[in-house]
């Protein structure tokens, strides 16, 4: 992985290298920097491995070398950049690793308008990646099926392990005061949203939504950073939102903001499994979400647990969230809801998954 910045892929990949050292594996968390938020959260029995390259692009001798030296039992890897380099540094190294792919957003034909040249090289070759690992990890039934769909890995080859996402840390971190002052007590409603500041999130389309909602005392509350955020504030203020909507950053602790909003909004235009709606959920948030591929659906249970609205649409997320505010589902359903996401749980059987590929590979 490149860093351990503020990512729900970084956090997840930092929660299952602590997991698995918990079960008892001897677990090396190697970066292309070791950098970002996300550092004080790896356990003391991970050990850290800074390649020192800075970008992921010129981690692949460096990684082969590592490799050579270390010899893991197996290798996993996440991010469509990072599973690009890691599969070829572990060929390089002529270690005999096997190495796991795992795929965290849904997979699509065709590299996305303006993406860069790593990500459009990313994209041609996931194919080849799949075939030469040993397994895959897809982190929804959804991303699983267009793994097969799109990128005609064998259905065989891929298991659907969700992200180990509800955490007693998570609910202990949701208790604790956000230190915003919109979300004390006796405040007007606040409608959330968390994620990068990327066009992927689509948060133009919820800041537009907002501006539609006939409630003039609410707030609009938007946690993350990224290259997205000059035009965002623009837009804040061409809509006369100022002093409404406020980008505040990244949160290191965004559960406290979850659990004290009133509505959670996901505007994303594509996912794997969203972390942050399952977040909310479990700390207790009534949410809204696009109906992208994919995640949004199945955390929803098709709408039954929260309002799915077309992707791009800001008059129909408009009305989800204004319904979702007059009429909240009950606090229990939506931690009910999330309860296959329980970290014990989903962890266990990456363990098992990733021992067993070891094994095999051996044999």
């Amino acid at each position: 992985m490149a860093d351990v910045m503020g990512g729900g892929a970084e956090r997840m990949t930092v929660a299952i290298a602590n997991g698995m050292a918990e079960r008892g594996m001897v677990v090396e968390l190697v970066l292309a920097a070791a950098k970002g938020p996300y550092l004080s959260e790896v356990a003391m029995s991970v050990q850290l491995v800074d390649l020192g390259v800075g970008a992921v692009s010129g981690a692949v001798l460096p990684l082969a070398r590592h490799l050579r030296r270390s010899r893991p039992d197996v290798l996993l890897t996440t991010l469509p950049h990072t599973n690009v380099v890691a599969v070829a540094a572990a060929r390089l190294s002529g270690a005999s690793v096997p190495t796991v792919v795992r795929e965290a957003i849904t997979p699509r034909r065709g590299s996305r308008p303006g993406a860069s040249l790593m990500s459009r090289l990313s994209h041609l070759l996931a194919p080849l990646t799949y075939r030469l690992s040993a397994g895959a990890i897809a982190v929804s039934d959804g991303v699983k099926d267009a793994m097969v769909d799109v990128l005609g890995v064998p259905p065989k080859k891929i298991a659907a392990l969700y992200n180990p996402i509800v955490t007693p840390e998570l609910f202990a971190k949701a208790a604790e005061d956000p230190g915003h002052p919109w979300f004390a007590a006796g405040q007007p409603p606040v409608v959330l949203g968390v994620g990068s500041l990327s066009a992927r999130k689509d948060f133009p389309t919820l800041i537009r939504a907002f501006a539609a909602l006939d409630h003039p005392d609410a707030r609009l509350v938007i946690l993350g950073e990224g290259p997205e955020r000059p035009s965002l504030e623009a837009l804040v203020q061409e809509l006369g939102l100022s002093g409404r909507v406020d980008l505040p950053g990244f949160a290191p602790n965004p559960f406290a903001f979850m659990s004290r909003a009133t509505v959670y909004v996901m505007s994303s235009r594509l996912e794997g499994l969203p972390g942050t709606l399952v977040q909310a959920l479990a700390c207790g948030c009534p949410a809204v979400s696009t109906d992208c591929p994919s995640g949004p659906r199945e955390v929803l249970r098709d709408g039954a647990v929260g309002p799915l609205v077309p992707v791009g649409d800001a008059p129909a997320m408009a009305r989800a969230i204004a319904q979702t505010m007059t009429n909240p589902p009950a606090r229990e359903s939506l931690v009910a809801a999330v309860e296959r996401y329980d970290a014990g749980r989903v962890l266990d059987a990456t363990y098992e998954y990733l021992a067993r590929i070891a094994d095999g590979w051996r044999a």
